[in-house]
């Protein structure tokens, strides 16, 4: 397997803030979270339809999937703030591609780049594991 330094780029020693995203603050480089689930794939969301949520803005494709994230934000919000799932396994908070992604037992996870998730991909169970034990301490 490759080391960290191999597929993440440099990272900050700081801590994180809870949600990734952007100089404007929207969430996720502005794409639709529902998208994800509703239509298995990733959709960019529009400044037309936008919902606050955790200090952040988050984009949406519709109106419909802003109600639905609006009504359940925790089902639909990536894990991890939507930091990358892999990078958070390895005890950093590192930005993402929002088309390296999966839902995995109900849960939206994010990934650096293509290649970062089929690393991450060949032992999911034990990223999430360590991911989860790692999150509560990289972000503020």
């Amino acid at each position: 397997m490759l080391g960290m330094a191999a597929v993440l780029p440099a990272f900050a020693q700081s801590k994180a803030d809870p949600v990734n995203k952007d100089g404007r603050g929207v969430a996720i480089k502005g794409y639709d979270p529902v998208a994800y689930f509703t239509q298995s794939k990733p959709v960019k969301g529009s400044a037309s339809f936008t919902h606050q949520w955790m200090n952040s803005t988050w984009w949406f494709a519709s109106a419909d999937d802003r109600d639905e994230f609006a009504r359940t934000p925790e089902k639909y919000a990536p894990q991890y703030g939507g930091y990358c799932a892999y990078g958070v396994s390895q005890g950093h908070a590192v930005n993402i591609d929002p088309e390296a992604w999966a839902v995995v037992d109900g849960k939206l996870y994010l990934n650096y780049s293509k290649g970062v998730k089929k690393t991450w991909s060949e032992a999911i169970p034990k990223h999430i594991e360590e991911a989860n034990r790692n999150w509560p301490g990289l972000h503020k």
